[in-house]
């Protein structure tokens, strides 16, 4: 695939010679999108600046899909972004639906395309990510479900845990139009996989890819929830290698949404949810930081005390991260920058990105267990020009339900 792209040579082809996004001027599109009024007087705004916000999948309730997540965004060429989704008749359903929609004036405005596999809707449920490699193969990672009745779930709250499923990914060389069909990837270790995060492609070719195992319907399956899973192929998905990527060592630990990005200096961030299974209080989001895919420091932490999260690389090294905050006070999705001292994850920044009215349907539902009420959640953040970030979240409030988006500028 000549996937040997510095970092520096991709950020110069989508944002132009000097790191300026070529995207094209955009005139008011009315209700697509809302200017952010500016914050005056406020130490934040050294930080984030946010610039506006809408939607990019809007969901009628009437409709027999009416649930909208798992919002996942790339930049395939100068002012044009793809994001994927999924829809689903509601949240635990075992239906999810992937589809992509499209913007050509950096993240302003979008319409829909058709769903990625309409034949294999009725049989299986898909919840699957894009991402993008350096050569600009557009793939899809994530997991597929068995449906054997309609509308049954695909979620367990008697064993906290997951019908049982695979992992799989797909590829398009034509920007998103078309696609492979789901290849799938064999489970290294018991259970399920829970796996919300785009795969990565390192400048060097390899494909990385990472899981959470989680308990199945089946009470007899020992699953161990304190690691993530990290999936390793030096031949574009024709073969895989496994190796433990993140150990939580406190007590009664459980990993969610886990991630992986690669640095610009080549080292790998993998970051995922930490939380207690018995309490369910949140411990620091978890990370580590590698340069050797198949050979990773002990886990340590972020001073962050978030659930679901996304990081995106920064040509300085640095990188951002996107993360719900259900517990604490202003709820809503947290933006922080990174930098990294050795093998140690430091915040520099930190700010609301997006502030939410209902952090759950009942006001105590705010933890991992309850998660059919939460209200918003799964961020998703990518860097589509200098210094200005695209963020993306599920939300279900009283102004409307789908996918969400907010543009915010950045001090680095």
């Amino acid at each position: 695939m000549g996937l040997r792209l510095s970092i520096d040579n991709v950020l110069a082809r989508n944002f132009g010679h000097k790191g300026r996004a070529r995207f094209p001027a955009v005139k008011n599109p009315g209700n697509a999108h809302a200017q952010i009024p500016k914050r005056r007087g406020s130490a934040t705004m050294t930080f984030i600046d946010p610039i506006d916000q809408g939607w990019i999948k809007r969901i009628d309730p009437s409709q027999p899909l009416g649930r909208a997540g798992g919002a996942r965004c790339v930049v395939t060429q100068p002012g044009c972004l793809l994001c994927s989704f999924v829809t689903q008749s509601r949240l635990g359903s075992n239906d999810f639906v992937p589809a992509i929609a499209r913007s050509g004036d950096g993240g302003v405005t979008w319409h829909d395309e058709n769903i990625i596999w309409p034949d294999l809707a009725e049989r299986w449920s898909i919840l699957a990510s894009i991402s993008r490699s350096p050569d600009g193969t557009l793939l899809l990672f994530g997991s597929r479900t068995p449906i054997d009745e309609p509308g049954e779930p695909f979620w367990s709250d008697q064993v906290q845990g997951l019908k049982a499923n695979e992992l799989i990914w797909a590829g398009s060389d034509d920007d998103g139009q078309t696609w492979s069909d789901p290849q799938p990837i064999s489970l290294p270790v018991a259970g399920a996989a829970e796996a919300p995060g785009p795969m990565c492609v390192t400048r060097d070719g390899r494909w990385l890819c990472c899981y959470c195992p989680y308990p199945t319907f089946d009470p007899a399956v020992r699953v161990d929830r304190s690691r993530v899973i990290l999936l390793v192929s030096d031949d574009r998905g024709q073969t895989w290698r496994h190796t433990q990527m993140l150990r939580l060592t406190a007590p009664d630990s459980g990993g969610a949404d886990a991630r992986i990005v690669e640095l610009a200096d080549g080292r790998l961030l993998a970051t995922a949810w930490h939380l207690n299974l018995n309490d369910h209080a949140d411990h620091p989001i978890a990370c580590a930081i590698s340069n050797d895919p198949l050979n990773w420091p002990a886990t340590a932490g972020i001073d962050i005390m978030g659930q679901s999260q996304s990081t995106a690389p920064l040509p300085d090294g640095r990188a951002l991260i996107a993360y719900t905050n259900r517990k604490h006070p202003q709820p809503g999705i947290q933006a922080a920058l990174l930098r990294f001292d050795d093998d140690h994850c430091l915040t520099v920044h930190t700010d609301i990105a997006w502030h939410v009215d209902n952090a759950s349907h009942q006001p105590a539902a705010q933890d991992h267990s309850h998660w059919t009420d939460f209200a918003f959640g799964g961020p998703s953040i990518v860097v589509i020009e200098e210094n200005v970030a695209l963020l993306t979240c599920w939300v279900h409030q009283h102004d409307g339900r789908g996918v969400r988006y907010v543009r915010f500028r950045f001090q680095s």
